[in-house]
């Protein structure tokens, strides 16, 4: 396991804290986005593209040897764009074109738009069909392939049937190159998924699937996330349910993370910062 130094968890942190301002930035100018998912998401992609947890390089975006990723929620995109800036994949100005006719922004991903964007996504719920069969190909048809699939997920679409079908034909085939990952934020589009549509047994039912689980409870914390990932991602073989099963890793996050009148709200699922609440968003970023 990796062992992060202080240092190098404050890097990642200021790397995720410059995210966070340029999804408020965006989706204030965007006029229209969804905030809540994109600003709980941030530590979960900060820890893959700078933590050393995921393979990839900007200036190849398309070499042989890097690991996948599929975002499945869609509509959390400009967590995605506004990290991909980051990473050096596109420039930091193209994000003001976020869901303005002709950008390569959309409000949900176009796989064909961007160099380092791996699918299209927008329908909740297909991601981890799509990240399984990569998994799939890579395993049987390329089985001298290292890479892996990183498959980023909402608590929310777990209410969609195809979710169980995609785990259950995962984990039949031993997909332990796919690496699902659910933001466990505990709202969508119109309330608290604990009030929609209660799945108070995600654990055991992805179990039941013959992956492996994880816990997250830190998901907002970078020093406390990168273990946890890692530790799901390095468990030992001797201490597995099953060794060639999938990883599902359940990440408890923050909805609004980052901008105290956000947090936990649901509202803010589909809602964007005006002006005066832009301005209060980065102040309060800037202070931290």
């Amino acid at each position: 396991m990796i062992k992060h130094t202080a240092e190098q968890i404050a890097d990642i942190e200021k790397h995720a804290t410059n995210i966070r301002r340029n999804i408020i930035r965006m989706l204030n100018r965007a006029g229209s986005g969804h905030t809540a998912g994109s600003l709980s998401l941030v530590e979960i992609l900060a820890c893959l593209y700078f933590g050393g947890v995921m393979h990839y390089n900007p200036n190849q975006p398309n070499d042989s040897d890097r690991d996948l990723l599929v975002l499945s929620h869609g509509h959390t995109c400009p967590a995605l764009y506004a990290t991909m800036a980051e990473a050096g994949f596109i420039a930091y100005d193209e994000l003001m074109t976020l869901r303005q006719f002709g950008s390569r922004l959309q409000g949900h991903p176009e796989r064909t738009k961007l160099p380092g964007l791996e699918t299209t996504s927008g329908p909740l719920g297909e991601g981890l069909s799509q990240a399984a069969g990569m998994a799939y190909a890579l395993k049987y048809l390329l089985p001298a392939n290292q890479r892996r699939i990183f498959c980023l997920m909402s608590d929310g679409e777990l209410d969609e049937g195809n979710v169980w079908e995609a785990a259950m034909f995962a984990g039949k085939y031993r997909l332990d190159n796919l690496i699902v990952i659910i933001d466990v934020n505990g709202i969508q589009l119109s309330g608290k998924t604990s009030q929609i549509m209660p799945t108070p047994r995600r654990a055991a039912t992805f179990s039941s699937t013959r992956c492996n689980v994880y816990q997250a409870f830190y998901g907002n914390d970078i020093g406390k996330l990168l273990t946890d990932l890692e530790e799901a991602m390095e468990t030992p073989h001797s201490r597995l349910l099953d060794p060639d099963a999938p990883r599902i890793i359940l990440v408890h996050t923050t909805p609004g993370n980052g901008v105290s009148f956000m947090q936990n709200d649901y509202r803010w699922h589909g809602k964007v910062p005006n002006d005066d609440e832009t301005a209060r968003a980065l102040a309060e970023l800037e202070a931290k």
